[in-house]
């Protein structure tokens, strides 16, 4: 009999300790283990406090809990290097192993909170690919899809930046065929055209775009 007790006997959190690894986070150590990792947050909703007894429903929330913030975590230490989509964030905790369904939980509280915004990212990412390749406005789109950007936000971003930026697109791909070409003088002309098309496709622009930015490079003699 005293063996079915002890075996029917509830969980007891016996500790919470602020963790050494990262501010703002609690082990929770339950029976003298430690269970779980979790934020400030978590014990206020889930109620934790020294002495609670844990049953099976409680003992299964903590360590979900735990599951999540590890992986909210481990999304913070990529956000670090650099921003990302909250596409890009899943897809980074799924390479990592995590469990699609808690992955999804914890990239919700990122966008929830604020850290994970798209078109905060959709207008970050649009600017730097104009400053620094000149890229069309169907190039920034086709990037910000492949981060899983939704159309409409990506549409928005965009147009907001080319109207900051005062960006024009006739504008924008003469210079960027301008600077280029200088760097093919001494090729000879299809092939100094052939690559100056290529170059100028692979930023983004129709045919149309580069046929006429090839046209006028012609009658300025460049």
């Amino acid at each position: 009999m005293d063996v079915e007790r002890s075996l029917a006997r509830p969980a007891v959190v016996t500790a919470l300790v602020p963790s050494s690894r990262r501010e703002g986070r609690f082990d929770v150590v339950v029976d003298g283990v430690a269970a779980a990792t979790v934020g400030a947050e978590s014990v206020s909703r889930l109620r934790l406090a020294v002495g609670m007894a844990l049953d099976e429903r409680r003992l299964a929330a903590l360590e979900e809990e735990g599951q999540v913030m590890g992986a909210v975590d481990r999304a913070l230490d990529a956000l670090a290097f650099r921003d990302r989509s909250a596409m890009e964030l899943r897809r980074f905790l799924h390479r990592k192993g995590v469990d699609a369904s808690v992955a999804e939980v914890a990239v919700a509280r990122l966008v929830d909170s604020g850290v994970v915004d798209d078109a905060r990212f959709s207008r970050s990412l649009a600017r730097s690919r104009v400053a620094g390749t000149g890229a069309s406005r169907r190039r920034v789109g086709q990037d910000l899809a492949r981060r899983g950007v939704a159309p409409a936000v990506a549409e928005e971003a965009i147009a907001e930046v080319w109207v900051e930026e005062a960006v024009d697109d006739e504008t924008a791909i003469l210079t960027l065929a301008r600077k280029r070409a200088r760097t093919l003088v001494g090729l000879e002309e299809r092939v100094r055209e052939r690559r100056l098309y290529g170059y100028l496709a692979r930023r983004g622009y129709d045919p149309d775009q580069i046929r006429h930015a090839l046209d006028t490079l012609e009658r300025e003699g460049a």
